[in-house]
């Protein structure tokens, strides 16, 4: 009897040990038309170790980002193409087990979309258009396809940069944490355009209303605290985050801060992301620093505090993510080929590189699947 029990109790001990070790997977979108890339790149990831495998790759032209939907099952892809190679698309695969297949593709009604988000339900995806500066919906079919487009909308205006804001350009379409609105930055405008979504009935309805941000600054991505009372964007012309109050679909600007540990430095902002505790905000600045900085939230009021500067370990970082646990980062270093591991100092913020890297031509979207 004692040694059944010994037994029963190693068993539970080595289930309990393979579930703390289950590998998740992980998305990469990366830039193609270097002929270096394939598409979209699929690896297994070990959370206890950070260990990765490569698993499958999917042709696909410049799916810069992608999505995985809420059951994880399929992946919606921008393919960031202009007018000179047919406008820009919007893919679907499915996913099995880290492998992909593809269902089918749609004008994504504009040139070089650059973002594509689900909703919560899976039912609708919402795509951004750069260089067209259009937002559009598109329906989600039984078999994880996409549909034509159901509606879009074009923006208009301009900004003081004549170099960079001459037009419009849409750069994210992010959900709300009530999943009842999308958040648009659009950097050619200095605004943040936000839009009523219905999931149910397939709806995305323009609303008048849209936050002004500083002149010139070019508003990028934009990130929710895990509380839903606090937005973050980052502003890639200036290199400088805003913090936002959020509630029912209004935005009321808190703090504007530089991510640049120098002044004089230029500002070539890409990406933000609250950690998943809430406790730490962080922003990737591309050449010439090449970093990422990192900001203490104050969980009574949402403003930053600088905590400290972390160089990402190759050039011109464009997405990060953390690992689904929050023990790790990854950075996609677009220049280098690779994706820098770090190791999470979860009372700190703070980063240490690991020493490892994923090899991937030109990475620039990370996503994670658990399902």
């Amino acid at each position: 009897m004692k040694n059944a029990l010994l037994l029963l109790a190693f068993a539970g001990f080595s289930a309990k040990g393979l579930a703390q070790t289950k590998t998740t997977t992980l998305l990469v979108g990366t830039y193609t038309h270097k002929g270096h890339s394939t598409g979209i790149y699929t690896f297994s990831f070990n959370p206890a170790d950070a260990a990765t495998a490569p698993i499958d790759s999917a042709k696909a032209s410049n799916p810069s980002f992608l999505v995985p939907a809420p059951n994880g099952r399929y992946v919606y892809a921008v393919n960031e193409d202009g007018k000179a190679d047919g406008g820009g698309r919007l893919s679907a695969f499915r996913l099995d087990k880290g492998r992909l297949s593809f269902i089918n593709s749609v004008p994504s009604q504009g040139d070089h979309p650059c973002y594509v988000m689900v909703d919560e339900k899976g039912r609708n995806v919402v795509v951004g258009n750069y260089s067209s500066g259009t937002v559009a919906l598109f329906g989600v079919a039984p078999d994880g396809g996409v549909s034509e487009s159901l509606v879009s909308f074009n923006h208009t205006g301009s900004g003081p940069n004549k170099a960079r804001q001459e037009a419009p350009h849409v750069h994210a379409t992010v959900l709300s944490p009530d999943g009842d609105y999308v958040l648009v930055p659009d950097l050619g405008t200095d605004k943040v355009v936000i839009y009523r979504i219905s999931s149910k009935n397939s709806r995305l309805d323009a609303l008048d209303r849209s936050v002004a941000l500083t002149p010139g600054s070019g508003p990028r991505h934009l990130d929710f605290h895990p509380n839903g009372k606090w937005a973050y964007v980052t502003q890639e012309l200036t290199g400088t985050v805003s913090a936002f109050r959020y509630g029912k679909g209004k935005l009321e600007h808190l703090q504007e801060i530089s991510l640049l540990a120098d002044s004089s430095r230029k500002g070539s902002s890409a990406d933000i992301h609250v950690s998943p505790d809430g406790k730490y905000l962080y922003a990737s600045n591309r050449n010439p620093t090449n970093h990422l900085a990192i900001f203490r939230i104050d969980q009574s009021t949402g403003q930053l505090t600088p905590v400290g500067h972390q160089p990402t370990g190759g050039l011109v970082p464009r997405n990060f993510s953390f690992s689904p646990d929050g023990a790790w980062l990854l950075v996609a270093n677009q220049e280098s080929d690779s994706i820098t591991v770090f190791k999470v100092d979860k009372v700190t913020g703070l980063l240490t590189d690991t020493g490892k890297r994923v090899a991937v031509p030109s990475p620039v979207c990370l996503q994670w699947v658990e399902k």
